[in-house]
This record gives structure tokens, sequence and C-alpha cells, in this order.
């Protein structure tokens, strides 16, 4: 009986209940040594009658072998490994040994993970357990957390306990507090009814509400000794230890030093010591065997099994473990470091193997903890500096930039080699990006490029090439324009692969110095060769992305980055992914397709949170704040530009804010607060945010302010800006929007007409249509006036732009005409961001399956976001769904 968790109890019994009921569900429990968190997962497994109970515990020395833990959840399940989709398959293998494939995406195993729990699912609901998760080796809470975060109508109860340490963000938590005084006491009562009167005080007084200090400080000799509470249990649970004979003494150590729980390892390395299998009966209460492995009753007692022992004697437990685990490389490698009394080539050789081997499984924490430990090893000042950058770039990649920057900081004062400087450099710019210092992480590149020019001008283009595309986002044309200068001094040869990226950081330098009439010319070439590139070629195909965006070329960018989101997803490389979302939904975007923008932005900006790319995230956060800003969202788009800019404020890169501060200025002009919308507009140009491509962009939306403010004079720096910009570009939907913008000054109908006429983007035309119905209706043609505001006011409907929606409808009232609700309404008005996007993968004939892989979704969950989608939709099978136009918006 659970005294005083009521409450906890029933929090665990409503997850398994929705579990029954097909719906999945997370929880973090919170709390210190011996507040009940284990006997709580006791009573989930109590209570979950018909699951399948899935358990794994963090062991501390097992926090640095990549998938330990994971490995141990899914042992039950790994027989299933070979139902999943074959990269799936291979990725998951290869992270537990298994074979299959190595070097396999991160997220893809993680997705591997949620699909296995799945497909255990189908056969009835599954409970995984997951104790002391502070101690779990971060590829094992990577992938769990993933699976976590993404848990939905599987079925699936999964529940960490922890103390602190452990990062869970986005699940659900509940934190465990001290027993009240009732409840003590009862418990008190129910271990030990019969302690004095003066002794049972003394132990409620002291032991504050924990569980297991209540169980424990009675048996102690002195109870009561001033001691941290942890301590003093430890204490208690030493004299315990001390009571025993020798052998079981041994066999406690040996146990707590192994740390796996690996039984035959412990029974292997007992019998080299002369001890049998019957010390494990006499430290019964303490050590629980049970089947292979072998357990401590409470992580408080192993600590008491290794405080407790000399250290000669933890010393000789090491190297005995180092030759009982032939078999398993990565552990004996571990035991010999522990057993070294000083430098040692041969464990720091064997940590060096550790690592090579972690990182083929995507366990670059491990491949960090190994190197940096290998490196404490080393005395050879050249190999020392090579342990340490490796164990910086490990550490980079697995999201401990921190680490990585201290790693590579003391790696930097051991090497000369300009190559090895230079790839610091790269690694410490890379980190500083990360920590959003993008001032100190430009520096950093135009240093080490400088060092290895003349060794590898390549080396040193591809550095600079990232130097500019950091001085774009910086608003600093000077870093800009001394970037390009470095370029050219290189002298590349066509060969080399850069000349157009070389040219676009040259013609960008141009734009941001002198305007852009002669830089967008000379960055359409990059956007040609990234429409040439079928697979490969990342990092060009994402600039000529970037770029086409910038020249306004949005069929091109939307082109590049939606084969390149497609091939990512297909090939589950999900660290290209932020940026290949933030591309496409800013040409969706552009081409007024919203609710593609949103479902894709949506999803760009939760992987962004995954993989720790909190740049992209400011990006995708500003597009969802000017969506919201359509669609009249008020508090939404609020919300959403403020933590644009936050972002702005640590980074100081300037494209998020660029997005937040037109959103908010686009929901002032659609809500008639003209004035308002062009102070803002405005005072964005005071900033940054003017050398930025969004400024182009807003012009219209301030001329448009300005006139209907009543102040046209202050529309002239816009639209020179816009015409200016317009006359280089030469494209359709440019030439529309500067019509429309003389229409607004010239309050000439001739210019209404030209932009229809060349208007493509839907949303655009029906401001335009709107404007000119106003127009119209202003020089008494009330009949005419109602064709294009009638126009409007359905497509703003159907594009869920509200407020202009509204505007067009007051309007055409006030031309006359009644207005009633628009019969085509748009089926996918309803349908949420991501059921929008399962249902366009379902349209493409993709099995739920194959939508769930590259959605990182499991399939069972695809299913019932569609089965949610067809009512919305009119639909009752994917055959009619087929029949849908699902594209245009």
């Amino acid at each position: 009986m659970l005294r005083g968790r009521e409450h906890d109890q029933r929090a665990i019994e409503d997850l398994l209940d929705g579990a029954r009921a097909g719906r999945s569900g997370a929880v973090v429990i919170w709390g210190d040594p011996g507040i009940g968190k284990t006997a709580l997962l006791g009573h989930a497994v109590e209570r979950a009658e018909g699951f399948r109970v899935l358990r794994s515990t963090g062991v501390e020395t097992e926090a640095e072998l990549p998938f330990a833990a994971l490995h141990q959840l899914l042992r039950p399940e790994l027989a299933r490994v070979a139902t999943l989709p074959e990269p799936q398959s291979d990725a998951l293998k290869g992270a537990l040994g298994l074979g299959g494939g190595a070097g396999q995406d991160r997220f893809l195993i993680s997705l591997a993970t949620l699909s296995l729990l799945a497909e255990a699912a189908e056969e009835g609901p599954v409970l995984c357990l997951v104790d002391d998760a502070h101690w779990l080796d971060q590829a094992s809470a990577d992938a769990l957390l993933f699976a976590a975060r993404r848990l939905d109508a599987e079925g699936i109860v999964l529940v960490f306990a922890t103390r602190e340490g452990f990062s869970a963000p986005g699940l659900p938590e509940r934190r465990l507090d001290p027993l009240d005084a009732e409840a003590a006491a009862a418990l008190l009562d129910d271990r030990d009814p019969g302690l004095a009167d003066a002794t049972r005080a003394r132990v409620l007084g002291e032991s504050r509400g924990n569980p297991l200090a209540l169980i424990e400080l009675p048996r102690t000799g002195d109870p009561l000794k001033p001691l941290p509470l942890p301590r003093r249990i430890q204490e208690a649970y030493e004299a315990r230890i001390a009571a025993l004979p020798p052998n079981a003494r041994t066999m406690l150590l040996l146990a707590a030093v192994e740390g796996t729980g690996d039984l035959g390892v412990v029974l292997r390395a007992a019998e080299r010591l002369g001890i049998g299998a019957e010390a494990l009966g006499a430290a019964e209460g303490i050590l629980s065997p049970d089947g292979g492995t072998v357990t401590f009753a409470h992580p408080l007692m192993r600590a008491a099994a290794l405080h407790a022992a000399p250290f000669d004697q933890r010393l000789a437990v090491h190297r005995v473990l180092v030759d009982v685990l032939h078999d398993h490389e990565d552990r004996q490698a571990w035991h010999l470091a522990a057993a070294a009394l000083g430098p040692d080539e041969r464990a720091a050789s064997a940590l060096e193997r550790t690592a090579a081997r972690a990182r083929e499984r995507h366990g670059h924490a491990a491949a960090a903890a190994a190197l940096e430990r290998a490196a404490e090893l080393t005395t050879d000042r050249e190999k020392l500096a090579t342990r340490l950058t490796e164990a910086a770039v490990a550490a980079a990649d697995a999201g401990r930039p921190e680490r990585a920057q201290g790693l590579a900081e003391r790696a930097s004062r051991l090497v000369d080699d300009p190559r090895a400087m230079a790839r610091l450099a790269d690694l410490r710019a890379r980190v500083a990006f990360e920590r959003g210092s993008v001032h100190i992480a430009h520096d950093l590149l135009v240093s080490g490029a400088e060092r290895v020019a003349e060794l590898d001008p390549v080396a040193a283009g591809l550095m600079l090439v990232d130097a500019g595309r950091n001085a774009w986002q910086l608003s600093d044309p000077e870093r800009l324009r001394d970037v390009a200068a470095g370029l050219r001094a290189l002298r590349l040869r066509p060969e080399d692969g850069l000349e157009s990226a070389v040219d676009a950081v040259a013609a960008a330098a141009e734009s941001l110095n002198r305007g852009p009439t002669e830089g967008l010319p000379a960055m359409r070439p990059l956007v040609d060769d990234a429409r040439r590139i079928d697979r490969e070629g990342y990092q060009l195909r994402i600039n000529g992305a970037f770029v086409a965006g910038l020249v306004g070329d949005f069929e091109a960018q939307r082109e590049i980055s939606s084969a390149l989101v497609e091939e990512c997803r297909t090939l589950g490389m999900t660290g290209w992914l932020p940026i290949s979302y933030v591309t496409l939904a800013s040409a969706e975007l552009y081409l007024n397709r919203f609710r593609g923008a949103l479902a894709d932005a949506t999803e760009g900006l939760r992987i962004a949170s995954d993989v720790g790319q909190p740049h992209r995230a400011g990006y995708l956060t500003g597009i969802l704040a000017w969506l919201a800003a359509v669609q009249g969202d008020d508090a939404r788009c609020a919300e959403l530009a403020a933590s644009c800019a936050d972002h702005f404020s640590i980074t100081g890169i300037a494209n998020g804010t660029a997005w937040g501060e037109w959103a908010l200025a686009l929901l002032d002009l659609s809500r008639g607060r003209h004035t308002r919308a062009l102070d803002r507009l405005e005072g964005a140009m005071a900033g940054p945010v003017r050398h930025q491509i969004q400024a182009v962009h807003f012009a219209a939306d301030q001329v448009e302010a300005a006139v209907r403010a009543g102040e046209p004079e202050r529309a002239k720096k816009p639209m020179a800006r816009f015409e200016e910009w317009a006359a280089a570009a030469r494209l359709d939907w440019s030439d529309a929007v500067l019509h429309r913008c003389l229409a607004l000054l010239e309050s000439r109908e001739e210019h209404y007409l030209a932009a229809l006429r060349s208007h493509a983007r839907p949303f655009e035309r029906a401001r335009t249509e709107l404007l000119y119905g106003e127009w119209l209706r202003r020089e008494r043609r009330k009949r005419e006036a109602r064709t294009y505001l009638r126009a409007a006011m359905e497509t703003f409907h159907r594009l869920g732009a509200r407020p202009w929606g509204d505007r067009a409808s007051a309007e055409l009232r006030a031309a006359g005409e009644a207005v009633v609700a628009s019969a085509d309404a748009d089926k996918q008005a309803d349908l949420s961001p991501q059921e929008l996007q399962i249902v366009r993968l379902a349209v493409t004939g993709l099995t739920n399956r194959e939508i769930g892989a590259r959605l990182f979704i499991s399939a069972k969950t695809v299913s019932y976001h569609l089965y949610r989608a067809f009512p919305k939709l009119g639909v009752s099978s994917r055959v009619e769904l087929a029949r849908l136009e699902l594209g245009a918006s």
C-alpha cells in the first residue's frame, strides 16, 4: 500500500485507462532519492492488467554505452524488428549491435523505436517503465524522448522516473513531494509498529516525509546522525553490508562495479576470485537475482557497496572484469580505464576504438566521453590533441556545445598544423553559431579560412561561404563585403565546384551594399545549379533554394525544397529537414499556399526543436506568426512574434524578427489600424530588418498603410525600395504588386487592371480586387465593384484569411449586395496541420506505414488522423480522397 500517493496513483491509472481506449501518454516523475518513484512504478505494474510491460533502468556505469538502456527496454520485443520498414529495421539493428547498417541517422533510430513499440501495441496496450532516467545513456534518452513526444493513438504509456539531471522538455511532469504527517506516521506504523514513542517521534521528525528514510532509519544503531538524509540512509545500508560474510560483501562489490546487472559476468568474475554462487544467497535483500540479471534493491545500496570497499579491492575487481569481458570490448575498455593508475596507452587506445564504434551507432555523447577519458590517459602531445579534437566534434554532434567548446579550446592549445587549426576553428564556429554567438562564429570561420587558404583553398572557400551566410543573416554589409573579397582572393577554379556559390556571395554583398540591381541576376546561376542536382549536394541545393527566395523565384524555391524534404524524409536525414522546411514553407507562403505553409512550418518547427536548431526554429516561428496574422489569430500572432524577438535578442539573426514585425503590421493592416502598421514597419526599417528580403515584400504593405492612413508622403521610401527591386527582378508577380501600389498612390484605374492581368497568387490578387472594388464603390460604380468584392471575399474565405474576408464582406454589403456564406467552402479549412500533412501524403498512394516513416509518427497515429480527416473532407475512403485537389492551398 502506498501511503499519501493517492493523486499520483490516480494519474498513472488515468494513463493506463487511456491506453486501454487506444490513447497514448507519457509522464516524467521527479523526486529525491527514496521519495517513492520506484514504488509508484510498481503500482503501475500492479494496475496494468492486460498490458505488455517493458522495463529499463538507467545504470551509472552504462551512461557512456550508447543504446544500452534502449536495448534493455526493447529486448523482449526484438523479434518484431524484422517487421519494421527496412531502413528503420537496419537502423535499430545497427544501434543495438544486432547487425544492420551502421551510421544511420539517430532520428531514424528513434522512429524505429516508436514503430517497434507501436507494433507491440497492435496486440494490446503497452506499458514502458524507465527508472533512474538521470543515468540513461544519451542515445537511449534521445530515442525514448523522441518516441514519447510523438505518442498519440497507439495505446502506449511511457513513464520515466528520475532525480534532477534528466531533461525532458515537452512532456508532462509530476513531482513527488515528501509525505504529509499523517501518511508518514501510517507508513512508519506499517513497518515498525513496535517502536518506542520517543524513537518514533524522532524518526518522524528526521525523515522529513521521505518514505525510504522512514523504512531504513529505525534499522540503524544511531538513526539521527547529523548527515544529509540520502547519506544517512546509505550509512544504514553500509551497516547492513558490514554485517555480511566477506564473500557476500565481495559479491556485492562485483555487482556494483560491473553495473549492468549481467549475472553471468558477475558469477564468472566471482569464480576468478574464488567465490561461489552461494554468496548471492547471503546478500539476499540487497541483491535480487532474476533470470540472467541481478539488481540492487535500491540505488543507494549500490552506492553503499562501492563506498564500503577499500580502493585496492575496487581496483582488483575492475581488473578481474577486464579479464572476463573479452567478448564485450566497450565495457572492457571502461574497466581497463578505471583500473589505470596513470597514463595508459593500452586503455586509451581501447577507449578510442570504443568511441569509433559508438559514433557508427550515433552514440555521439558516448564517443565524446570515451575520447575525453582516453585523452586523460595520454601523454603523447599529437595523440592528445587528436583525441581532444575528436572528443570536441563528438560532443558537438551530441548537442553538448559547452562541453564541445571546452574540449576544442584545450585542443587548440596543442596544435600548430594549419589544417588542424582550421578544423578546430570550423568546429568552434559551429558551436558558437548553435549557442547564438553568430558574430563569433563568423570571425572564427574567417580566421580559420585564412590559416588554410594556401594549403587547401577549397576548404577555405567552404568556410568563407558559411561565413557569408552568417553575415547575411546578421544583416552586416561590411562583413559580407570582406567575405566576398576573401573568396575572390582564393582564385578558385571552375572544377572546384564553388563557382556559383562564390558568385552568389559576391552578388549578395552587392545587394546589401548597393541595392539589388546588379546582385539579383548574378544570384540566379546558383538557383539553376541547384535545380539540376537530383541527389546529394545538399549544401548547394539548400543554398540554391535560399537564393531562389532572394530573387523571387518561388516556384524554383518550392521545387528544390520539396525535393529535399522528400529525400530527407525518405532517407531519414533529419538534420537537414529544418532548413529544408524553412525554404519550403516560405516558398509556399509567398505562393499563397497558406495551409501547406502552415503544415510544413509546424512540422519543421517540431523537428528543429527535436534536433536542437534554434535558429531554424526562430525563422519557422516567424512564418507561423505571419500565417496567424493572415488568419486573424491576434493572440497567437502576438505570442509567436514575441518569440521571434526573443530569438533575435539572443542570436542577432534578423530573419525571424523580420517575419515577426511584418506579421504584426499585417495584422494591424487587416484590422484597419493603418497608422500603427505604418509606424511598426518604419520602425523595423530603422534596424537590421532593412537588409532582409522581407523588407522588399512588406514595402507594398507600407505603401498601402501610408495611403489609407492619409499620409501618402510616407509611401515614397517603400515605393522606391520595391520599385528598384522589381526592376531588377523582372517578374510578373512583382509587376502586379507594383501596379497595385501605383494604383493606390495615383488613384488610376489602369494600374488596377494591369495588376489584375499579372496576378497569379490568389491572396495578392484578392487584395487587389478588394482595393479595386473599394475604389469602384467610391466612384459610385457599385455594380462593377460587387464583381471584384465578391471574388475577393470568396478567395479570402477559401484561404482562411478571416479579417480580410470580413473586410471584403463589409465592402460588398456597402456596395448593395446581401452577403451569404459561400457554398464552396474549403474542405481543408478544418484540418489540423498534422492532418493536412498526412492527407497530402495519403493522396500520393503511400501506405500508413510509409507516411509514418516520413512524418516521424507511428502508422497507428496516421490511421487515427486519417479517420478524423475523412469526415472533414466529406470522403469515406482513400479512393475518394485521391479525387480531391489538395495541392493549391
